[in-house]
Order: C-alpha cells, then sequence, then structure tokens
C-alpha cells in the first residue's frame, strides 16, 4: 500500500487549445478509496491514466509512495487497472485470465494457483475458473478484471469506470461488493466515474473535476452539505440543488417578489448585484407566502414526491428557458400539475453564492 500525490499535473494534448488537465494538486493517503468525477471531459480519466502511465506528463510530478514515478513505464509502477470494458482474454479461463500477469512475471506455478484460488474465493468466483468469458455474465465478468487485479497485490488499484457497461440493478449490487472488497483489501484506490451516486456511496472522499480543473475534494458528506462553488453545487446531489438567482436587497436575496432572508455580513463579501442562492429539494416546503412555483411535472415516488415547477408568472417565450426548480414533499402534500404553490427555503440550509465568480459565500 502507499501514497499518491499529484503535484501540479499537468497534461496538454498536441493541437489543443488550453490543457485537459491543469496543475492538479491531489494527495490521496494510504489505504484511501478516492472517487474521481466530474462530466465528460472534465480530465479525470486522463488523470488516471497519467497515474498509470498510459499518459505522459507536460508539467508536474506523480509520486507513489515515496517514489517518483512520472517518467516510470506501466510496469514499474507496482499498479493493477480494471477497465470499463474488462479487457479479458476471450481463449483463457478464468483461472488463466486471473493469473496471467502472474505467469508473465515468473511467479512459480504452485504460488499463482494459490493466489488465483484466494482471490476467487474472495469474489465468489470459484465456481466459474474453468469456465472462459464469453460463458459468463457482465458482473462475472467484472469480477475476474477485478480478481485479475488483486491477485497482482498491487501498492494501488486504478478503477477507470468499471460498471458503465452494466445493468442500472447489477450496477448497485457489483458497486457496494467493490467498496466492501476495496475495504478489506485496505489497498489505496483510485476510482474514475461520471455517476456522482456512484461517487458519494462509494469514495472516502470525492475529487470533483470540470474542465481540467479540481474544484473540490472533500468527504462526500461535506460536498453535499458545504459545496464550495456553484458547479460543485449543481453536480453533487440528485435531484441537482436549486439555484436560484435573485437581486440583494437590505434584507436578503429577491427572487420571484419574496425575499430570502440572508445575513448582511454574507452579502458583504461580494459586490454582486445578482446574487444566487443555492436549495437542496429537501429544504423547500409548501408554505401561505414564499417563491411562487407552477408545478409542471409530479414524480410521485410513494413515501414522498418530487414537484418540478418553473417560477409562476413567466411569459410564455420565457417558460421554456426558465430555471427549474424541484421539491421534495411528503405523498400526502402533492398538488396537481398545472397548480401553482409557493415554497420557503429552509433557513439553515441555505447556500449563498456570488453570481459572477460561483465562489460560496456562507
Amino acid at each position: 500500500m502507499a501514497t499518491v500525490s499529484f503535484k501540479d499535473v499537468t497534461k496538454l494534448y498536441p493541437g489543443a487549445s488550453k490543457p485537459t488537465v491543469d496543475k492538479l494538486n491531489l494527495e490521496i493517503g494510504d489505504g484511501e478509496f478516492m472517487v474521481l468525477v466530474g462530466p465528460s471531459g472534465c480530465g479525470k480519466s486522463t488523470s488516471l491514466r497519467m497515474l498509470a502511465g498510459l499518459e505522459d506528463v507536460q508539467g508536474g510530478r506523480i509520486s507513489i509512495g515515496d517514489k517518483d514515478v512520472t517518467d516510470l513505464p506501466p510496469k514499474d509502477r507496482d499498479i493493477a487497472m480494471v477497465f470499463q470494458n474488462y479487457a479479458l482474454y476471450p481463449h483463457m479461463t478464468v483461472a488463466d485470465n486471473m493469473g496471467f500477469a502472474l505467469k508473465m512475471a515468473n511467479v512459480p506455478k504452485a504460488d499463482r494457483d494459490k493466489r488465483v484460488m484466494e482471490a476467487a474465493k474472495l469474489l465468489g468466483l470459484e465456481p466459474f475458473l474453468d469456465r472462459k468469458p464469453k460463458a459468463l455474465s457482465g458482473g462475472q465478468r467484472q469480477r475476474v478484471a477485478m480478481g485479475r487485479a488483486i491477485v497482482r497485490s498491487p501498492q494501488v488499484f486504478l478503477m477507470d469506470e468499471p460498471l458503465s457497461n452494466l445493468d442500472a440493478k447489477l450496477r448497485v449490487s457489483t458497486r457496494t461488493q467493490i467498496a466492501a472488497l476495496q475495504q478489506r483489501l485496505g489497498v489505496t484506490t483510485v476510482y474514475v466515474t461520471h455517476d456522482q451516486i456512484e461517487a458519494m456511496t462509494m469514495g472516502d472522499r470525492v475529487a470533483v473535476m470540470s474542465e481540467g480543473y479540481l474544484m473540490q475534494v472533500d468527504s462526500p458528506l461535506r460536498l453535499y452539505d458545504k459545496p464550495q462553488n456553484l458547479f460543485v453545487a449543481g453536480f453533487i446531489g440528485s435531484p441537482a440543488m436549486n439555484l436560484l438567482k435573485g437581486t440583494r436587497n437590505a434584507d436578503g436575496v429577491n427572487v420571484g417578489g419574496y425575499t430570502i432572508p440572508v445575513p448582511r455580513d454574507v452579502l458583504a463579501k461580494t459586490a454582486d448585484t445578482e446574487i444566487t442562492v443555492g436549495v437542496r429539494p429537501e429544504s423547500l416546503k409548501i408554505a401561505d407566502s414564499g417563491i411562487p412555483v407552477e408545478i409542471s411535472v409530479v414524480e410521485d415516488l410513494g413515501a414522498d414526491a418530487y414537484l418540478y415547477g418553473i417560477p409562476a408568472g413567466l411569459p410564455d417565450d420565457q417558460k421554456l428557458i426558465a430555471a427549474q426548480i424541484v421539491a421534495r414533499v411528503a405523498s400526502h402534500q402533492v398538488p396537481g400539475k398545472g397548480k401553482t404553490i409557493k415554497v420557503v427555503p429552509d433557513p439553515e440550509k441555505l447556500h449563498v453564492f456570488s453570481t459572477s465568480n460561483g465562489d460560496r459565500l456562507n
């Protein structure tokens, strides 16, 4: 096991106008499960591939433990990688696939077989050791790919969207298995995904990336409770946080004719006249006075429901481009589609941001 360190790591592809990864600084602890998350093209997979040695580094240094690996070939980095497409040899059995890297490293057959069997027990693959990949389901193939990584006993596991080829139900069960397995093995793991629910449920810490920059790295709960900028606020959470733009006044921020109380010391941190207030769907309550919302869609989930709407009173030409407002309510409070309600944010759960630079103010 080992720590992983990115120091000012930069990747600029030939012909590109800006770096895919721009001065990434990230410290990953010994035995930590770190998830890199962000939309397509944010630089998360490129960062992983630079750590693996599959992409050159244009600037900065990468260390594993106390060893600078920036210019080392992949085989000398003591890492094992799990890809989204499994990358299994179709003509080999499960046992041969899992033990192939050990065979190439001239590990004696007895030791090789022992390590393959230990990994197969961990992953529930014992009944399938003599089968070939074509006889396995997608979830079983992914476990074989995991087993191939485990038998190598690397310092660091690298996983690049390993669940993206699985169906929704299998993704849920497999992600819990991977998280439990990593905790049992205690191996430092760097995991890339575009799925923020996957990131929140699996990682000890989550690094959120956008357009090559690291936006915030924190525990899943801290990311949810205290996003440091508008990008993280809008990306983390499902449904997404409501980001309501309003005009500041002496008492707070006016949104749709309703003033959301915001402390003056918070407003004093910016000269912006337009302020963005973030409110999670569960922090909006139906009230007699508040922000008027015209309900367009109701998702009734049984125990509770999600109301999707837009600010009421908008002209027809603005309705299609209006920011959507989502509120979570108890199922017995569900109003009908097309109704207009008023919602009030919980003052203790407000997130206040500068509209001009996106930074958190409170």
